[in-house]
């Protein structure tokens, strides 16, 4: 009995572990069945929600946009290039003979009038040899005078006399010589003007033909522009213009159009224009480099929009028009409608619409980049972009 009972102990053991494993796996079996049904049941909820998304048409949110109203304007047209200023007079005087400063009569910067003293070259040498040619002429003078007496009187014969007239105007000619000499030896101001930065001193050696001052007539002004040739017969004499300065900001220097060159430069095609400015108080200065517009008498109805409407692009530029259109269905929407346009000038965030817009017509100013033709739009002008025809940036 004492043996049997263990085995039976043992038997009974074995049974229970087996027993246990069988129903802890059909427990999992019905855990795991379960799970599946579920994420089956799941699935095919989900699948159905987007087969049923899928078989809707799909509608995309409208895009916020800015509008403006398309208004007709008149711009008179207008050329603007790039210029340079010259004076209307302007010369770096220079010597005409050979010798040594001795005095140099006005400062740098100074204003001078036509026939003022600039500068002197040392002329000693010339003045003794004009004292000796004219004591010369005097006798030569004297010479003559006896000879026309003595010719009366048959003294002489017409040789001599001759001979002494000959000599009287060879000598009266050197001494014209020599003072023409000492005329070359004072520098004057050719025109009223200012005088820049001399370039010699007193007690400088210089040699014919050496620079000694700049002088210019800064009042008025010259300035020299070039057109293309196509723009050659909308340009004329007395057509006014402005000009402007980097150094003077926005300041307006008016003139108008006093030179058009008669010959068209074969290597660029354009034409070289001439335009006078006054120049009140010489702030202009030669060489300066300036902006001018010319004014074009005609004048042109234009369609005016901000630059932030144009939708640039390399076959054409467009514009995009919020119109009510109708969808696929029938359904009425706000819309726009892709419009390609031909643009004319540009004046600061403003830009003249040649053709494709018509007044009245409403045109996107913001939100461009997002739009295509018949997109969905939302209306929202509480904040419109900048549209100055002369905008200031702000300080940064």
């Amino acid at each position: 009995m004492r043996l049997l009972h263990p085995l039976l102990k043992a038997n009974f053991n074995r049974f229970y572990s087996t027993h246990f494993i069988q129903v802890m796996i059909k427990r999992l079996l019905i855990v795991l069945a379960g799970f599946i049904v579920i994420v089956a049941i799941l699935g095919g909820v989900k699948f159905s929600q987007i087969k049923t998304l899928s078989s809707q048409p799909h509608v995309m949110p409208p895009i916020a946009v800015t509008t403006v109203e398309g208004k007709q304007e008149t711009w008179h047209p207008t050329l603007n290039e790039i210029a340079s200023l010259a004076p209307v007079e302007g010369v770096t005087l220079g010597a005409d003979a050979d010798g040594i400063i001795s005095r140099i009569a006005v400062e740098n910067g100074a204003a001078v009038k036509e026939g003022d003293l600039l500068l002197e070259f040392d002329t000693t040498v010339e003045k003794a040899q004009l004292n000796s040619v004219e004591a010369k002429l005097a006798l030569a003078k004297l010479d003559l005078q006896r000879s026309t007496e003595l010719l009366v009187k048959n003294t002489i014969s017409q040789a001599e006399f001759d001979q002494a007239t000959a000599q009287l105007h060879q000598t009266d000619a050197d001494a014209g010589a020599l003072r023409a000499q000492l005329e070359k030896k004072i520098v004057r101001a050719p025109f009223t003007g200012r005088v820049g930065i001399r370039l010699v001193n007193v007690g400088q050696f210089v040699s014919r033909g050496s620079s000694l001052m700049p002088l210019q007539k800064l009042n008025p002004m010259y300035v020299n522009f070039n057109i293309p040739q196509r723009n050659l017969p909308q340009v004329a004499l007395d057509q006014p213009v402005s000009v402007k300065v980097d150094a003077f900001g926005e300041r307006v220097f008016p003139g108008k159009i006093t030179a058009i060159n008669p010959e068209v430069d074969s290597a660029s095609r354009n034409v070289s224009v001439q335009a006078t400015v006054e120049n009140p108080g010489e702030v202009l200065r030669a060489g300066m480099f300036a902006r001018v517009e010319v004014q074009l008498p005609a004048s042109i109805p234009l369609i005016v929009l901000p630059a932030t409407a144009i939708s640039y692009a390399s076959y054409g530029n467009s514009v995009f028009i919020v119109e009510k259109m109708k969808d696929k269905d029938g359904a009425e929407y706000l819309g726009v409608r892709q419009q390609f346009v031909k643009l004319g000038d540009a004046r600061g965030d403003l830009i003249a619409i040649v053709d494709g817009v018509k007044p009245g017509e409403q045109v996107v100013t913001a939100g461009v980049f997002k739009l295509r033709n018949g997109a969905h739009v939302l209306v929202n002008n509480e904040a419109q972009p900048s549209s100055s025809a002369s905008p200031k940036p702000a300080n940064s």
